[in-house]
């Protein structure tokens, strides 16, 4: 697969990647080299990149524990203060290899300190290849309020090597897989059809199909890198999918969800809702309703809690001068963003959504 330049960075693909690396390294020649993982990436991804990687310098691993729920600031903390202890400097540069947690947080972590030093993301999830590669948005969550600090800032490269897909689990492989839906959703109606018997399809089938949802989300970013306009419709589904997510991690009595898990939910209420507000038609609606159903399942909520995620929908990024903006569809590949929603339609979306 060809590489793409992206927003300032090159995103590389399989066998080009470590090449790329190797010769980044010896063009910039950094002072040190950190490696930020976490326990399962330390394990089953860690020694290949190692085993690639050709350089004089020093190379220092950094591993924390995996998961959302130490996507925080005060994991942030801790790893600056490693950087600092192990002589990290201007020079020094950070690779991020893991999921969209490690992209995301170890991206802010290199953005800030001292005041920025080069950093790399090696994704190692479908998530995080088809979402966290192209885009710059790195930060952490407050709390359980999802992503509410943070830079945007550029990785010098990205590189995409779906070997790593044959060591996940099914569920952080169906999570990946509601972001490519999404992009098909937001912009193609072609791409969306092809996801109609996934079963089927190889390893090489999904290589191709993640090179086209990179390129979809590429598409967009160029035209509007700081999220004034295009941009915003990337976060279809996502107003409620981040307010069920951050729910689920705040009741213990909820299974928490992956990202893509959440968003699956909230394409679902999202395409409800549009057919309410812009004419989208309902039988699309009830196409995309079984298709995430037969992918995900249904997740069960009580009538008490719909408010209760409603409100969280007020720490949404998109928010504006106290309204919560929608992006919502008027057909496949036509979105449209800053969607006003009364409370009963919601509500009519998660009825709708659990049927």
């Amino acid at each position: 697969m060809k590489s793409i330049t992206a927003n300032k960075s090159t995103i590389h693909f399989n066998k080009a990647c470590y090449k790329s690396l190797n010769q980044h390294i010896k063009y910039k020649n950094f002072s040190n080299i950190f490696i930020l993982v976490d326990e399962n990436t330390h394990t089953y991804c860690l020694p290949l990149v190692l085993e690639q990687l050709e350089t004089h310098c020093t190379i220092e691993i950094i591993e924390l524990e995996s998961g959302e729920i130490h996507k925080t600031i005060e994991t942030c903390l801790g790893i600056w203060n490693t950087l600092s202890d192990l002589n990290g400097d201007r020079k020094s540069l950070l690779i991020n290899v893991g999921g969209g947690v490690i992209t995301d947080l170890g991206g802010f972590v290199a953005s800030t300190f001292k005041r920025g030093i080069a950093y790399i993301n090696i994704p190692t999830t479908l998530l995080s290849m088809v979402d966290a590669s192209v885009g710059g948005k790195t930060g952490v969550d407050l709390g359980t309020l999802k992503n509410q600090i943070g830079v945007v800032s550029v990785p010098d490269l990205v590189l995409v090597d779906t070997n790593f897909l044959k060591t996940l689990p099914q569920n952080q492989m169906r999570s990946g897989l509601a972001e490519m839906l999404k992009h098909g959703l937001i912009s193609s109606p072609s791409y969306w059809n092809q996801f109609k018997d996934l079963a089927t399809q190889s390893l090489d089938d999904l290589d191709a199909l993640i090179y086209e949802s990179i390129l979809i989300k590429k598409q967009v970013v160029d035209a509007d890198p700081f999220e004034a306009n295009i941009r915003k419709t990337l976060n279809f589904g996502h107003t409620l999918g981040h307010a069920i997510e951050s729910y689920c991690l705040s009741h213990p009595q909820k299974e928490t969800l992956l990202h893509g898990e959440a968003i699956a939910i909230g394409i679902v209420m999202a395409s409800y809702i549009s057919t309410q507000l812009t004419g989208f038609s309902m039988e699309t609606c009830l196409e995309i309703k079984q298709r995430f159903h037969s992918f995900y399942g249904v997740v069960s909520f009580d009538e008490s809690e719909y408010v209760p995620i409603l409100e969280l929908m007020k720490f949404d990024k998109k928010n504006h001068h106290g309204n919560i903006n929608f992006v919502l569809l008027e057909a496949i590949g036509t979105p449209k963003i800053d969607c006003l929603v009364e409370e009963s339609i919601l509500i009519d979306a998660f009825k709708f959504y659990a049927t």
